[in-house]
């Protein structure tokens, strides 16, 4: 099977830093073993993607060095695929529809009988309020939730995959699925986009992507994008989780961060060999 990865940043903002090093070492990996590098937009966040953003990958990457396989996949493009998979999940009993905003959940996973709140790759972990809910009963303003235990209940094996960077593989039991996970959201409150665990998990497949090359801070959603993959009958890739550029306080790159932007290296004077070793790969 031909080693195939992919680089897969929002236009929101400039590619910066963080940026240049995980499409660096995603094309360097692929190069390594004459396999491919492709490239995605993850324009599904439509209220701040913006199309000047999305041509300054295009121009960022290309200085860079990087080349990569047409046509580029575009998540606003893609739908109709996603439609697919919460239907399919939907007639299966695993999904929910949700009302609550971030208010309510932080609220009611403050409630003196719940305890200490507990965070997981979403931050507070969904209390259930709304899991009573019949999917039938959707409504255009819910988000959608997977039931994580009518799931898991689907899954003959718990998650398994095969990692190879810095970031060891997580060997979630039931019970920690349950209770550091959760009922994640696939589909988002009031646009009705599919959410980054569903999304990721359907343009891998259709990229049929082998490797994924990503951030260490995304490590702890892999679990959740490999359940899905199992109940979509989908294949699983193997994860290599990197280190993080981070700046001088030792604080992670942000599309914020603009004065660590790849434009304005390159307007200074910078050289793509100059971003390399600044990067370390």
């Amino acid at each position: 099977m031909t080693f195939t990865t992919r680089f897969a940043p929002s236009p929101t903002g400039p590619l910066h830093l963080g940026h240049a090093y995980s499409a660096l070492l995603a094309y360097d990996m692929a190069q390594a073993e004459q396999g491919r590098f492709l490239l995605r937009i993850e324009d599904s966040d439509t209220a701040r993607s913006r199309a000047a953003f999305e041509a300054q990958i295009y121009t960022d990457l290309s200085w860079l060095g990087l080349t990569w396989e047409d046509p580029v996949l575009r998540q606003s493009e893609n739908a109709a695929a996603y439609d697919r998979a919460l239907a399919h999940l939907g007639a299966r009993g695993l999904l929910f529809p949700c009302a609550c905003s971030r208010g309510d959940i932080r609220n009611a996973a403050s409630a003196p009988q719940e305890g200490a709140p507990m965070h997981g790759p979403d931050g507070l972990v969904y209390p259930g309020t709304c899991r009573h809910r019949d999917w039938k009963d959707r409504t255009a303003t819910d988000a959608i939730r997977v039931n994580m235990s009518k799931a898991l209940d689907h899954v003959p094996n718990l998650p398994r995959y095969t990692e190879t960077g810095i970031h060891p593989a997580l060997r979630l039991t039931r019970a920690e699925m349950i209770e550091q996970v959760g009922d994640v959201v696939l589909a988002r409150r009031d646009t009705g986009q599919a959410a980054y665990h569903l999304s990721v998990v359907i343009d891998d497949a259709a990229q049929s992507i082998t490797h994924v090359i990503r951030g260490a801070d995304l490590a702890s959603a892999t679990p959740i994008h490999v359940l899905l993959q199992i109940l979509l009958d989908l294949p699983t890739p193997i994860y290599h989780h990197h280190r993080l550029i981070r700046d001088d306080t030792g604080k992670r790159l942000a599309k914020r961060d603009d004065a660590r932007a790849i434009a304005l290296y390159r307007a200074q004077g910078a050289t793509p060999q100059d971003l390399r070793q600044m990067v370390g790969v």
